[in-house]
C-alpha cells in the first residue's frame, strides 16, 4: 500500500506564498492604522519597483546582494550550520575587493582586474569565516556566537584600516580614493548597449551575471557532487555522517569557507559596479537580509533568486512609497520588510501542520 504524501510544491511554493500574503495582509492593515489607502500603497510600490526602467534596475541592484549573501546562508545551512556571520564577511570581502581595485587600477585592464577581484572577495571573505568555523569543528564553539562576534569585530577592523591606511585626503568621510575606470564594473546599460539594447542608467552592473552564475554553481555543489552528498548528510544527520565515514570538522570547515566566499561577491557590487571606492558600511544590513531571503527560498537557489527579488522590490518601491506618500516614512517601510521576515522566518510553520494534513488526507482518499 502506498504511504500518502505530500506534493513538493506544497513547501516549496504554496507555503511561502501563504506566508508573504499574510504578511502583505498585517502590513496593509498598518497602512491603514496610519490614514493611508493600502490598494494605492500598493500601487507605488509596485510602480518603484517594477513600473519603469531605472527602478526595475534599482531593484534587482537590490537584489544581487541578497543573491550573494542568501546563497552565503543557504549552503551552510543545508550543513545544518546557522552562519549568521553574512554581514562581517561581506564587509571583510569587500576589503578584498578594494584592495585589488587600489593595487591594480592604474597597471591592468578589466578583463585582469575583474578575476582578481573575484578572488580577492572570496578570499577575505573565506578567511573571516575560517576561525569560527575552525573553533567550531575543533573547540566545539558555538558558530552562531562566534560569527555574530565577528561581525562587530569586523566593523572596527575596517574603521581602523580606513582611518590609518586608506583613507582619501580631504573626503568629508572615511573612503577610499576613487578607482580608475579601469577597475569599475561595467553597468548593465553598458553591456545591453554592445548589443544594440537601450536603457536606462542604474547601479545594476555585471555583478548580478555573477550572482545568477554562483546561483548554477552552487547548485550544482550541492546536488551533484560527492561533496555535496556529505554536506547534506551532515545537515541531516551527525550521527549518519559519521556512520558513512565524513569527517563532520573537515567538512564544517570547507562549508564555511565557501559561505564566507559567496557573501564576500557582495563587494563585487557594491565597492566595484557602484561606489568605485572602498568605504564604511557599504553592507547596510545585506547579510543579514540574507538569512530571511535563505529561509524564504527553502535554501534552493531558485527560490533564493525569487526571494531576493522581493526583498529588492521592497527596498526599492519602498523608496518610491516613503517619496509619493510622506506619511509612510521610511520606518514604516522597514517594518513591512520586517513583517515578512516574520512571517517567512519565525512564522513560517504557523499553518504548516493545517496545510500538509489536508494533503495528506487528500492524497489518502
Amino acid at each position: 500500500m502506498n504511504q500518502p504524501k505530500i506534493p513538493v510544491w506544497v513547501n516549496i511554493a504554496l507555503i511561502p506564498f501563504i506566508n508573504i500574503m499574510l504578511a502583505l495582509f498585517v502590513s496593509a492593515l498598518l497602512i491603514l492604522a496610519i490614514g493611508q489607502n493600502p490598494i494605492e500603497a500598493a500601487g507605488y510600490l509596485l510602480y518603484g519597483a517594477f513600473g519603469y526602467q531605472e527602478g526595475v534596475g534599482y531593484t534587482l541592484y537590490y537584489a544581487t546582494n541578497l543573491i550573494f549573501t542568501g546563497l552565503a546562508v543557504s549552503i551552510a545551512f543545508k550543513a545544518g550550520i546557522f552562519n549568521i556571520g553574512g554581514e562581517g564577511q561581506a564587509y571583510i570581502g569587500g576589503l578584498g575587493v578594494g584592495l585589488a581595485c587600489l593595487a591594480f587600477d592604474s597597471s591592468l585592464p578589466l578583463f585582469a582586474i575583474v578575476p582578481i577581484a573575484i578572488l580577492g572577495g572570496a578570499a577575505f571573505g573565506a578567511a573571516w569565516a575560517f576561525i569560527p568555523a575552525y573553533l567550531n569543528a575543533k573547540r566545539g564553539s558555538h558558530v552562531v556566537i562566534t560569527t555574530i562576534m565577528f561581525n562587530f569585530i569586523s566593523f572596527s577592523l575596517m574603521v581602523y584600516i580606513m582611518d590609518h591606511w586608506l583613507e582619501k585626503e580631504g573626503a568629508m568621510s572615511l573612503r577610499s580614493r576613487d578607482f580608475e575606470e579601469s577597475a569599475w564594473l561595467p553597468s548593465m546599460q553598458d553591456i545591453l548597449a554592445t548589443f544594440g539594447i537601450q536603457i536606462d542608467s542604474s547601479p545594476l552592473n555585471a555583478s548580478f551575471i555573477w550572482a545568477l552564475i554562483c546561483c548554477v554553481l552552487v547548485w550544482g555543489l550541492i546536488w551533484h557532487t560527492r561533496w555535496g552528498y556529505q554536506l547534506r548528510t551532515l545537515g541531516t544527520s551527525t550521527s549518519a555522517a559519521v556512520y558513512a565515514g565524513i569527517n563532520n570538522g573537515k567538512v564544517t570547515i570547507w562549508v564555511m569557507l565557501i559561505s564566507g566566499a559567496l557573501a564576500g561577491f557582495v563587494g563585487l557590487n557594491e565597492i566595484m559596479g557602484f561606489n568605485h571606492s572602498l568605504l564604511l558600511n557599504f553592507t547596510a544590513g545585506y547579510g543579514f537580509a540574507g538569512i530571511a531571503v535563505s529561509l524564504m527560498g527553502r535554501n534552493h537557489p531558485v527560490g533564493i533568486v525569487l526571494a531576493a527579488l522581493l526583498f529588492g522590490a521592497l527596498y526599492q518601491g519602498g523608496s518610491e512609497l516613503a517619496f509619493e506618500l510622506p506619511s509612510i516614512t521610511p520606518d514604516i517601510v522597514v517594518a513591512i520588510q520586517g513583517l515578512v521576515i516574520l512571517f517567512s522566518g519565525a512564522l513560517e510553520h504557523m499553518f504548516k501542520d493545517r496545510i500538509e494534513s489536508f494533503f495528506l488526507r487528500r492524497s489518502a482518499a
